[in-house]
This record gives structure tokens, sequence and C-alpha cells, in this order.
């Protein structure tokens, strides 16, 4: 490895102003992925400015009934929250599914959030990759590419997002509050990453030096019910190839509120605008999800080796969905 310099901040002032102060600096939480990549020779910062220690691990009510999570709060935590397992069922589901308890213990809200591509042209250091070293070109869309993307990917990169955390965070309308030296902001989740364009090498929205402070959930609507589903090549920590988080309330038979977010489908969590517009009003039906999912899906442009992936998302949704409405999962 690289020999890199490192400052331990206590705030979130310091920790931005000792970003600032250092040029090549990346910040260092949990390093579950950061420390993998910079092995790997991916990224080499110049200093590590490490957030771990900064008052951002609480979890605690907001006024109007939603909840704000910091983000050095760790994935095992925030899963066994009281608050999350009742009231945000899926965000629970989705961290537990995420990896194991080992890495869990480790990684943090705001470093899932920014996870990079688990793409084996990214992590290897020997082939060309757009988002590693821009201009190279994406030996992907040739290549290797079973567990790839096929919504919203371009002709630079077909890379896929692995966090199965975001893609709850974005069924329930999540938002990312940022600090940087600027001032704070507040992000969606749904707008917080990118789809690739022709600047695949961006992940997220996030200005540099940026400091993810926390994420906030709003209040649930009332009466819905969430639940997060994955499917993968083996039973235990591994990726998606594709996931499923929804969210839904019905009255008089007919769906009143729908959320619904893929993962494994695309450069960011993919949510189902298209197939949510349909829903809203319509009956509580296999019916109508089925046609809402096929309207969604109808976007994809699969590849030469995951097509499978457009019909396992669609049966996978529909499935989700139809088992809020018949067994009351999740309640």
């Amino acid at each position: 490895m690289k020999p890199y310099g490192y400052v331990r901040a206590m705030s979130p002032e310091q920790a931005v102003e000792a970003y600032a102060a250092h040029p090549g600096a990346q910040y260092l939480a949990g390093g579950t992925n950061l420390v993998d990549l910079m092995k790997l020779g991916v990224t080499a910062p110049e200093v590590l400015v490490d957030v771990r220690r900064l008052p951002l691990d609480g979890v605690d009510d907001t006024p109007d009934g939603g909840l704000l999570i910091g983000a050095t709060v760790r994935n095992s935590d925030l899963a066994a929250h009281r608050a999350v397992r009742s009231r945000y069922p899926a965000l629970s589901q989705a961290l537990l599914a995420g990896a194991s308890g080992q890495l869990r213990n480790a990684a943090t809200t705001g470093g899932n959030l920014l996870q990079r591509t688990r793409c084996t042209y990214f992590q290897d250091v020997s082939k060309p990759c757009n988002k590693r070293v821009p201009g190279t070109g994406c030996p992907a869309r040739e290549g290797v590419h079973r567990d790839l993307a096929v919504l919203g990917h371009s002709a630079h990169c077909v890379a896929t997002h692995p966090s199965d955390m975001a893609v709850a965070l974005a069924a329930f309308d999540a938002s990312v509050r940022l600090r940087g030296t600027g001032g704070e902001r507040t992000l969606p989740v749904t707008e917080f990453h990118r789809l690739p364009g022709d600047r695949p090498d961006r992940d997220t929205e996030i200005g540099d030096g940026e400091l993810i402070t926390a994420v906030e959930l709003p209040r649930p609507p009332d009466g819905a019910r969430s639940v997060y589903r994955k499917v993968r090549d083996r039973a235990s920590y591994a990726f998606a190839l594709v996931s499923v988080a929804a969210v839904l309330a019905v009255e008089n038979g007919r769906i009143r509120h729908v959320a619904l977010a893929f993962g494994g489908l695309a450069h960011r969590p993919w949510r189902a605008w298209t197939a949510e517009e349909r829903l809203v009003g319509a009956p509580a039906a296999t019916a109508s999800f089925e046609h809402a999912v096929e309207a969604e899906l109808d976007a994809a442009e699969p590849l030469r080796d995951n097509g499978f992936k457009v019909r396992l998302a669609g049966d996978l949704a529909v499935r989700v969905l139809s088992g809020l409405v018949s067994s009351g999962e999740a309640s």
C-alpha cells in the first residue's frame, strides 16, 4: 500500500477543515470498502481523515414522527434499533441482507451510501475502466457483465450500485444531510446517487470535501407496510442480482400509497416512478402490479448476458407487492 497521512477529527467542522487542508484526502469511517480499494490499488488517498469518533452515532426521533440517523451509526445497531424494526422494517431487512455480522459491526450509515461498485473491471487495476480512469473504456459491455446494469447505463459504464441499505432508503423517501466548507445542505436519497452518463467516475452528487452527517427518514405513511427482498447467487453475503424494497398502504381495496425501489439493476437505487404513478388509486391486485411493473421495466436495455434480470426483477416486485397485500408481511 502507498504511504498516507492520517488526521483524526473530533467534530464535523474539524473533519471538513482537515479535508480542505489536505489535497488528495478521503474520509475514513468503518473502512469496510475504502480499505479494500486501497489494498487493490484502486484508490490511493494522500491523507485519511478519520471521522469514526464524530458525535454522529445517534438515532433520534424527529418532530414529524420520522428518524434522524447519524452518519456513524453502525449497520448492526441500525438494523437492531427498535424504531427501525417497527416503523421501517424494510430498512432493517436490507441491512441484515447486506453483509456478514462482522462487517455490519464496522460499517457505518454514511459509508454504506458511499460504497463503490463491485464490477470486476473497476476492481482490477490491470484492466481499463472509465469509472476508475476516465476515458479508458468499459470492457464490461462486451466482456463479463452478467451481474451488471440493465437500466440507466451508458456507453461509458454498465456498473451497478451495491448498497442494499440505499435501496430501502430510496423507497422510504429518505434524505441525506451534508456539511462542507460552504455550509450544510440536504439531498433526497433518490437524487444522491448518479447515473453514469459520460461521467461514470462520479458516483454521487456529493461535492468535494462534503461530509455526510446524517440520514433523515420521514414518518411512514399511515397504515403502510414495507418489505425488502433480495435475490443473489448464494444464500449469504452476496451482492444482489436483483433486490426490491416496497412500501404499500391499501385502503378499501385500492392503493393509497406505494413506493417501489430496485437494487442490482442500475448505477444507483432505481426508484420505480412509472410503476408507482400507475398504481396509486388502482386495485390492490396482482394484475395491477404486473401491468405497472411491466411498464417500469420497458425502459430496460439488457446486455448480451444479463437479460434474465429484467424478468427476475419483474417477478420479484410483483411477488413482494402481492405479499404485502395478502399476508400482512412486515406489518
